[in-house]
């Protein structure tokens, strides 16, 4: 009919993405899924708008893997009302950071395993000098896995969430040699074994998956958004294999 308006559906392109995780419990004291926002280099335009993300729902955490304004960030912990935690990505430098970072907390700790949302956390940001431009520092790399192996104990890995901008070397890679993972974190993964690794770094359309296994390790590229859920089961109990769960747009 002339003149009817028709409402457009809202649209969004965060990908979704849900495993099983070990637990002992929850601080909650419901035994509902851990659910992550994680946000990398491109801005989801769908997140700007308050319908959308209504349709998200609660989260308990928001993940930023490098590569996003200060602004931005500290908004989407806004408007969600959600923690954030994040690394610093290649670009993550400069005034233009530097001024909006004062909006948003303070970058992950550097190889040190941290807690929140009833997980256990590790971050390791772009290696390197945080002046000038970003040059690919291999032997900063081997610094930090070194001491992220240190301190973390073989026992707690499994259960441990790592977070970096740039992948490890074979899992998420680029063609072109600046977008290609460090070899110090793929030695990283084979030693600690982490159940969930989201990464960023590398675009979506240089990458055949968002998600590469590599033994019991799910690699994400979380690069513009990604909804992860992660469903409790027992701590004792028999997990799937890695790959193992559902991944959707």
């Amino acid at each position: 009919m002339k003149g009817r308006h028709h409402e457009r559906p809202i649209e969004t392109v965060i990908h979704r993405f849900t495993m099983p995780w070990p637990t002992a419990g929850s601080a909650h004291g419901v035994a509902r899924p851990i659910r992550l926002l994680a946000v990398s280099d491109d801005r989801d335009p769908s997140l700007e708008r308050s319908d959308v993300r209504t349709t998200v729902g609660p989260i308990d955490l928001i993940v930023g893997c490098g590569d996003l304004e200060p602004d931005y960030l500290s908004m989407l912990g806004d408007a969600l009302m959600a923690p954030l935690v994040y690394v610093r990505g290649n670009h993550d430098r400069g005034i233009g950071w530097t001024e909006g970072s004062c909006r948003a907390p303070d970058p992950m700790p550097d190889a040190r395993p941290i807690e929140r949302a009833d997980l256990r956390l590790a971050g390791l940001s772009w290696p390197g000098r945080l002046d000038g431009r970003a040059e690919r520092d291999e032997k900063a790399a081997w610094r930090q896995a070194l001491a992220l192996a240190a301190r973390t104990a073989m026992s707690e890995s499994a259960s441990l969430v790592l977070i970096s901008h740039v992948p490890p070397q074979g899992l998420g890679d680029a063609a072109d040699a600046y977008h290609r993972g460090f070899p110090a974190y793929r030695w990283l993964l084979g030693r600690l074994r982490p159940r969930l690794w989201l990464h960023g770094h590398t675009h979506r359309a240089s990458c055949v998956s968002n998600l590469d296994v590599a033994g019991a390790t799910n690699v994400l590229n979380v690069t513009a958004a990604t909804l992860i859920e992660l469903t409790p089961v027992p701590a004792k109990g028999a997990l799937p294999e890695a790959g193992a769960l559902e991944a959707r747009r």
